[in-house]
């Protein structure tokens, strides 16, 4: 990936041994200013260890890191590595209030402000020992809030979560990004959700990572293709052609395959006008455990 001066952390050939086991080898990779940056990677393949090191858990045995703000400042890295370090048997405020004193950050209206942006506000006495797990991660991501950060690294933020809870960390982490401007350094098992979210991908096998691209180079790489079935496929593929997508055929199937967006109306009545009726039309989304599998061969298992 060619080099990107607006960076906000860059991780520079960074090793870490653990006695004679070696988690990360000679790793690197740019994170972009603004950016949700997805660390994708098998169990055991370094995306642990390489957040607690960017986030200051951990020394490297050899190699560095930079960053492009003052990452020493208390706050200005926020961290949900593994579980989130909640108190069960004090509210979502107080769990907050602590974390602020731990800071040395003043206590005011600005713990209000972040459990309403992350939808607890409206908690009030309940332990969070009561809470949900979508409930339990919203606050952890509160928490890693505090003193709001120029970074927030998660790990596995929606591992576990039913599809409403992986829904609204989804959401809050955009509306964070986009509404905060904060960088998210963030991994997750559930690869579909990933490609939702993240604007930059890094590929991890083997404590290295092995491939950087960003999403919508990841589109294209990874087949964001759609299925078009006609009568007359030998016809539509010019037409398709014509509209700026990379169309194919399989003569064995009769499927004509396009890479690339279009508008749905504008190809359905070029395709009449050619004399290729479509019949239907299937999208396919970018695949990215097919995309991973394909990069480092094998089974996933991520």
């Amino acid at each position: 990936m060619a080099e990107n001066t607006d960076f906000i952390i860059k991780v520079n050939e960074v090793t870490k041994d653990y006695g004679k086991f070696q988690a990360l080898k000679s790793m690197s990779f740019t994170v972009p200013k603004g950016s949700i940056y997805g660390l994708v990677g098998r169990n055991g393949a370094g995306k642990t260890t390489i957040m607690r090191v960017i986030s200051g858990l951990q020394k490297p045995t050899s190699g560095t890191v930079e960053y492009g703000f003052d990452h020493k400042k208390l706050g200005n890295v926020g961290a949900l590595v593994e579980l989130p370090s909640i108190y069960s048997n004090q509210t979502a405020r107080e769990n907050l209030v602590y974390q602020y004193i731990n800071l040395g950050l003043k206590i005011d209206g600005s713990i209000e402000e972040n459990l309403q942006f992350v939808g607890l506000g409206n908690t009030g006495s309940k332990k969070a020992g009561k809470f949900s797990l979508g409930m339990r991660q919203r606050l952890g991501i509160a928490m890693a809030m505090s003193g709001n950060p120029e970074v927030l690294i998660l790990d596995e933020p929606i591992n576990g979560l039913d599809p409403q809870g992986i829904i609204q960390i989804r959401d809050l982490l955009i509306k964070l990004n986009k509404e905060r401007g904060v960088t998210i350094i963030i991994s997750s098992h559930i690869l579909s959700e990933l490609s939702k979210l993240a604007t930059d991908f890094a590929f991890v096998e083997g404590g290295r990572v092995v491939k950087e691209i960003k999403a919508e180079a990841l589109e294209d790489a990874g087949g964001l293709v759609t299925e078009f079935y006609s009568a007359n496929p030998d016809k539509l593929v010019p037409v398709l052609n014509a509209k700026g997508l990379t169309a194919t055929y399989d003569s064995s199937t009769g499927v004509v395959y396009a890479k690339g967006y279009f508008n749905l109306t504008n190809v359905v009545l070029a395709a009449n006008e050619a004399g290729a009726n479509i019949a239907r039309v299937v999208p396919r989304e970018t695949d990215l455990e097919t995309y991973f599998v394909k990069l480092v061969g094998g089974e996933s298992n991520v």
